[in-house]
């Protein structure tokens, strides 16, 4: 029994590119309040969404080594792009439950969708993988899934550009496309995007349906936990948030999201090859 509790109290590992994942923290923290979370965010090689995949595996694999190496013992790939060109081969590598926030989303968009038509604004990566079109129809076969690449919101929401001109602008331009194929759901198949959830909300109005895949996937978390028997049951500390670049602005942007609940940010260097890991400097 003192193996299961020990077991138990283990973080959730959570990683993404940047600041984006953190909404899934946030939805673990009102769900899952007795689970401790360990985050890293790739913020050097931040945005993700036109990396190759063989980047992205290389990646993949430093994170996730380095997560359990911090004693995880359940892991979320907060990152849609990741999840839709290299988890499932990621996943095999590794003797750990690992789970990823495309496929959650992609479910509740088919469950929620009253017309067939529904919208997906994600990463270039995640658009040019197909991978929201083809899960949403293993889903709902007959379901049609419209999708615009955004390539320019990452960086803005990295650099916490949430509410300039040009942001609502850009929103404008990838979200008036989709709103002309009379969508009644929209995706948000980027973590990053509920930053600038109350511009969208504004954009697409009333009678489209937001689906937050980081939602959905702390939903399938809370249910994963409970059938292999690793839940908490006490919080053992606060959530630790590590980066591999600037600690400063990430915490800048963090706190807007997370408040007083984002703790002191450390920033270490990944080396596959040696293991090791430098830490630098804290930004509290």
């Amino acid at each position: 029994m003192p193996e299961v509790k020990l077991l138990n109290s283990r973080p959730i590992g959570v990683y993404d590119s940047g600041v984006g994942g953190l909404t899934v923290v946030r939805e673990i923290s009102g769900k899952l309040p007795w689970e401790r979370v360990v985050y890293f965010g790739d913020t050097a090689r931040v945005p993700y969404g036109e990396k190759t995949a063989g980047e992205l595996l290389r990646f993949s694999r430093e994170i996730i080594t380095f997560l359990i190496d911090q004693g995880s013992k359940f892991i979320i790939a907060g990152c849609n792009t990741t999840s839709s060109q290299v988890l499932d081969d990621v996943k095999s590598e590794f003797d750990i439950p690992i789970i990823g926030v495309l496929r959650p989303g992609a479910y509740a968009a088919s469950r929620a969708t009253k017309t067939g038509r529904i919208g997906v604004i994600a990463t270039v990566g995640t658009t040019r993988s197909g991978a929201y079109e083809k899960t949403i129809r293993e889903y709902l076969p007959e379901g049609q899934v419209f999708s615009a690449a955004c390539p320019e919101l990452v960086p803005l929401i990295e650099k916490g550009d949430l509410s300039s001109q040009e942001t609502v602008r850009l929103l404008h331009d990838y979200l008036d496309p989709l709103m002309e194929e009379d969508i009644d759901v929209l995706v948000l198949g980027c973590t990053h995007y509920p930053y600038l959830i109350d511009h969208i909300r504004r954009i697409v109005g009333p009678h489209v349906e937001i689906v937050d895949p980081a939602k959905e996937t702390v939903t399938v978390t809370a249910a994963a936990l409970h059938e292999l028997g690793l839940q908490s049951h006490e919080k053992t500390g606060p959530h630790a948030f590590i980066v591999s670049g600037d600690p400063l602005r990430f915490a800048a942007v963090g706190r807007k999201l997370l408040g007083d609940n984002l703790t002191p940010v450390r920033q270490v260097n990944l080396s596959l090859e040696s293991r090791e890991l430098s830490c630098y400097n804290q930004a509290t």
